[in-house]
């Protein structure tokens, strides 16, 4: 049975695939989510679809699949579409593949980011990797098996979603469709999240928070520098001792190995900013944002903060007269730290039945299987796991350009990817 399926499915058709993501590329500019300036339509990329996957719908009365367009949002829709298995509650699904992409400036890109240009095995474009090439793909797969009509007793689901690169606004994409319960009986069967990169089973993500650390001295002429209490020197120092503090405080995880972590749970500076001023004042505030990886660790960083403010003179200075107390005045310099959001991490379940069918059609298309973990996050799958479904995640892009400038993915990739889908379903049939 298995190998009938596979033959049945066949190989991804390579003219056909490249001709839909022609059309997704193409809508790219449209899609850029980078709210309040930039807001995707993605019902742009919704209309491709259902114009290739109508012919073999229940819409046109002479197909299998059953197609429902989900809109929350004005022009932000989301495309569930459906290929009815013969077993009651035997299930699996493809989740994940969105269709807005980040921003893209073309004066920094070798090439037009917003249409699809070819360069040998390179499929070049802004969402060829992150996630037009997937959405492409999936839509492949349920074409074929809306037209060779396969016997099945799994229900075979893809999920095309709005709104995956920017938390701004909610309500629109997957968070909308748990919510009103449109995905339910997809918790009978393993959920398949297609937005990875380079074919390998990704199984845990990294939690993450927002952190904003706003430092206050005392803004004064450079050239009586003993007068000031210097914000980005304190900035400076202070970050130091809270990173040092964290790593002594949070060591790296016993699970990082199982799991195959790259990095350990970081604490970094990824933002700078101050109210600016002329370049002989020494300024008298300045902001430091960034990110840690650890997602219940406000109260220790709040303790660090607490900490230092109370004893702010016995902070290394910088230079004979660099000081970030002014005893003459009764100033001290400050720290105060806020949080924004928490994102959860993810930790798949590697006991999953799916779990283990997806690394075994990974050894038998890519040759191997190794499976991995980033310390990025994907808040949205937490959500998922944390509403009881098995989520597994794997993707056929490249982590190379993933919100890279002259993003591109591989069309061999892609082909081992239809392979991997088509061998996943096939071991579920048993």
């Amino acid at each position: 049975m298995a190998s009938e399926i596979k033959q049945t499915l066949g190989e991804l058709n390579k003219d056909s695939f490249i001709s839909l993501l022609t059309k997704l590329i193409g809508e790219s500019k449209y899609l850029q989510n980078n709210p309040p300036e930039l807001i995707p339509e993605e019902d742009r990329v919704v209309n491709h679809l259902l114009d290739y996957l109508s012919p073999v719908s229940t819409n046109n009365g002479g197909g299998p699949l059953i197609i429902n367009h989900v809109t929350c949002y004005p022009k932000r829709g989301n495309l569930i579409v459906e290929y009815p298995g013969t077993q009651p509650g035997k299930i699996l699904s493809f989740v994940g593949c969105h269709m807005d992409v980040v921003t893209a400036n073309p004066s920094d890109w070798d090439f037009d980011p917003f249409s699809l240009s070819i360069d040998g095995d390179k499929l070049r474009g802004r969402g060829t990797t992150d996630c037009l090439g997937h959405v492409a793909l999936v839509a492949e797969l349920m074409r074929k098996l809306g037209e060779t009509k396969p016997k099945l007793k799994s229900t075979v689901v893809a999920v095309f979603i709005a709104n995956e690169e920017n938390s701004a606004i909610t309500g629109v994409g997957v968070d909308a469709l748990v919510k009103d319960g449109l995905l339910s009986k997809l918790k009978d069967g393993p959920l398949y999240w297609i937005d990875t990169a380079d074919k390998q089973p990704c199984i845990g993500t990294g939690g993450m928070i927002p952190w904003k650390l706003h430092v206050t001295g005392k803004l004064f002429h450079s050239g009586l520098a003993h007068k000031a209490i210097n914000a980005m020197e304190l900035a400076m120092e202070a970050l130091k001792e809270i990173q040092l503090r964290f790593y002594r405080d949070f060591p790296p995880h016993e699970k990082e190995k199982v799991y195959g972590f790259a990095t350990p749970s970081t604490i970094k500076p990824t933002q700078w900013s101050y109210p600016g001023g002329g370049i002989n004042q020494i300024p008298g505030e300045c902001t430091v944002c960034g990110d840690v990886s650890v997602t219940d660790c406000e109260k220790k960083l709040q303790e660090y903060v607490d900490d230092i403010n109370s004893n702010i003179e016995k902070l290394p200075t910088r230079g004979p007269v660099s000081k970030y107390v002014l005893p003459d005045e009764n100033i001290k310099g400050r720290l105060d730290i806020t949080f924004e959001e928490t994102m959860s991490g993810v930790a798949c379940n590697l006991d999953s039945r799916g779990f283990h069918v997806l690394c075994e059609a990974t050894k038998e298309v890519v040759g191997y299987v190794k499976p991995y973990s980033i310390t990025g996050s994907l808040p949205l799958i937490r959500e998922l796991q944390d509403e009881g479904f098995d989520v597994q995640t794997a993707g056929y892009g490249l982590t190379a350009t993933y919100h890279a400038k002259n993003e591109y993915c591989l069309l061999s990739d892609m082909c081992q990817g239809y392979r991997v889908f088509s061998s996943i379903i096939s071991q579920l049939e048993d």
